[in-house]
């Protein structure tokens, strides 16, 4: 009952802020021909603005409570800042709705004409999966499975790290931090996740409910707050400081080899489960917090330390040439 409520509310918010905001905006832009569309961002749009809510009222408080290490560098924040505002505010996924969407629909459109179904992951056991809380439950532990070796993908391709390093040039970690991504970084990981929902059959409503919880938790496990959930706590949910390993310079994303010299790898890439790290051997429940950031950033290479950029459009451009080996 109480899920029925929440999703009962959530339409009429969303139908509410569609028709008061968007659909007039919509319609003096000359784009009233992606109403349904511009439904659906508006979906994604309160979404961003909820978590901006609870990540403000309190994600932000806790940090002032039980900083991890002090706020040093305000000016990188406020680049992360940016970031998630353009992410949660739905600015990103329209640039990609546009971009991107179009190519999906006609590959699926072809695969449905080739005779291809898509199986539903909720009718395994009738009467049961298709419980709502139970089938979201079962999708947060399929997606997080998907997560973390999407997550160990990124720290272990040499290509794919060059653009994934962004994320871990922060050395001032908090709430915000999450969003700090190249914009490629995240179209890769974006594309994974659309051809997982189509293969597995998620309806739409589950999809944002499970995009929604991760993408909030993910925002505290980011936060510069000493927090661990105690021995068996630690094993049930990522918290900050499992989180803040997997950021730590030398230790959370990479390691020194038998040569001497770091080698691509590391440790916690669970987005919410610590399980699959426990699973495969990836796990670090040692409770320390380490500074955060890359190596190169704090050693010297053979042209000295690494510049990932200060601001939004310098860490794009710096991540193109690190890309194709131009930095």
């Amino acid at each position: 009952m109480m899920m029925d409520s929440l999703i009962d509310w959530f339409g009429q918010a969303q139908t509410g802020l569609f028709e008061a905001v968007v659909q007039p905006v919509m319609f003096h832009a000359g784009l009233g021909n992606f109403l349904e569309d511009g439904f659906n961002a508006t979906g994604w749009l309160l979404v961003g603005l909820i978590q901006l809510a609870v990540m403000v009222a309190v994600f932000g408080p806790l940090q002032r409570l039980w900083p991890a290490e002090p706020l040093r560098d305000r000016a990188a924040v406020r680049t992360d800042i940016l970031y998630t505002l353009l992410h949660r505010l739905g600015l990103v996924r329209v640039a990609l709705f546009f971009m991107v969407d179009p190519l999906f629909d006609e590959l699926f459109g072809h695969l449905r004409v080739a005779g291809w179904q898509t199986f539903h992951l909720d009718e395994l056991w009738p009467g049961i999966t298709d419980l709502p809380w139970v089938s979201l439950a079962l999708y947060l532990v399929v997606f997080d499975f998907v997560g973390y070796w999407v997550h160990r993908a990124q720290h272990q391709s040499e290509l794919w790290w060059r653009l994934h390093s962004l994320h871990h040039s922060q050395r001032q970690m908090t709430m915000w931090t999450d969003n700090r991504n190249h914009l490629l970084d995240d179209l890769l990981g974006d594309c994974i996740l659309v051809l997982v929902s189509q293969l597995i059959g998620i309806a739409p409503g589950q999809f944002v409910a499970v995009v929604a919880i991760t993408q909030l938790s993910e925002n505290f496990q980011h936060a510069n707050l000493r927090c661990w959930f105690g021995r068996w706590g630690e094993r049930l949910w990522v918290s900050p400081r499992f989180h803040r390993m997997h950021h730590a310079i030398g230790i959370g994303h990479e390691f020194t080899g038998r040569s001497g010299r770091p080698v691509l790898g590391g440790c916690n890439f669970g987005v919410l489960l610590p399980w699959w790290d426990m699973l495969f051997g990836t796990a670090n429940f040692e409770l320390r917090y380490e500074p955060t950031g890359v190596r190169d950033q704090v050693e010297p290479g053979p042209q000295g330390l690494r510049d990932y950029g200060q601001g939004f459009v310098a860490q794009q451009w710096l991540g193109l040439k690190r890309l194709f080996g131009r930095a």
